[in-house]
């Protein structure tokens, strides 16, 4: 990994899992990390109720678009991180991936993606702590 390590969070839509996950990665670990997110067939927005829930926790992701996978996000990443994708992520020799089986927020209201954005939220964290962990003296976020 390069001295700032990149993550690529990948779902379908790209709508709803990989975005509240690039947010969280981008709010918790700041400057550290680089992040990416992407969809195999990215949908048109990103989920109204996934946007309402990270909105609860003081995350804006309201601006933000649905982007189709590239082969380039993939090798530009040093870690890319699946959710419910299947195959369609290419692979690439020397990248680290994980799956995260995650429920699909799609069509769900924001009772139901609740668990799901901190389900993410506590994956994310351990992610940062294996990549990215925080120098001595930095404050949390």
């Amino acid at each position: 990994m390069a001295d700032k390590p990149s993550v690529l969070f990948v779902c379908v839509h790209n709508a709803g899992r990989s975005q509240m996950a690039a947010a969280w990665l981008t709010h918790l670990a700041g400057d550290r990390v680089e992040v990416r997110s992407a969809g195999s067939a990215p949908g048109d927005r990103v989920n109204p109720a996934a946007v309402e829930a990270m909105a609860e926790v003081g995350v804006d992701i309201s601006a933000e678009t649905p982007k189709l996978l590239t082969v380039d996000a993939v090798r530009e990443s040093d870690v890319c991180v699946t959710m419910g994708c299947g195959d369609t992520c290419p692979v690439f020799p020397g990248k680290r991936y994980l799956d995260w089986e995650l429920e699909d927020p799609a069509g769900q209201g924001v009772e139901a993606v609740r668990p799901i954005r901190d389900e993410i939220r506590a994956r994310v964290e351990r992610l940062i702590a294996e990549i990215a962990p925080e120098a001595p003296g930095r404050p949390r976020a």
